[in-house]
């Protein structure tokens, strides 16, 4: 996967964010692991994936540190994967992935839904500002700017679009 991130890349976070879940089988494995999975042959049997491809995508997932490896048996020695705090952190970019994905269906075509536990209704996520509360779906309202650790050209390319989002904004 490394080798599709470019080098104007190497400091933008979406890209290297990509690096580490923007594999099929990974988010698969790590949306397993939200409902509790966490030996081996729970996500073999459950998402289909061979053994060898099985075997790599959990090497990366410990490797990049989403998923902790620990024995829970010793004869045979077998592990399990654990999510670990990094991991447990990317639960509501997958839950706003299956949302995105429901959004698109009608509610009698939805397979996966997600509940408040409590209530059992159905609930709705949401990307908000932490500070206002406010929807971030709105391209105008909110755009990407250059954070103080960027590069010329990340400060250039985020001069332009925020320029024109600025410029949008102001003739709406």
């Amino acid at each position: 996967m490394a080798s599709r991130i470019r080098v104007e890349d190497l400091e933008c976070p979406l890209s290297t964010t990509l690096q580490h879940v923007g594999e099929w089988w990974t988010l698969l494995i790590l949306h397993d692991a939200f409902d509790g999975y966490s030996r081996f042959d729970q996500f073999q049997e459950n998402l289909g994936i061979s053994t060898s491809m099985l075997t790599a995508r959990l090497k990366t997932l410990v490797a990049d540190g989403l998923l902790e490896r620990r024995p829970y048996q010793t004869n045979p020695v077998r592990h399990e994967y654990v999510l670990t705090g990094l991991g447990r952190s990317l639960r509501p970019v997958i839950v706003t992935l299956a949302a995105w994905g429901n959004s698109r269906l009608t509610p009698e075509q939805r397979s996966m839904i997600l509940i408040d536990t409590s209530s059992g209704e159905e609930v709705e996520p949401a990307v908000v500002d932490a500070k206002t509360g406010r929807r971030l779906d709105d391209s105008h309202a909110y755009v990407f700017a250059a954070g103080p650790a960027a590069s010329h050209a990340m400060r250039a390319r985020y001069t332009r679009t925020t320029a024109t989002a600025t410029d949008t904004a102001s003739s709406a």
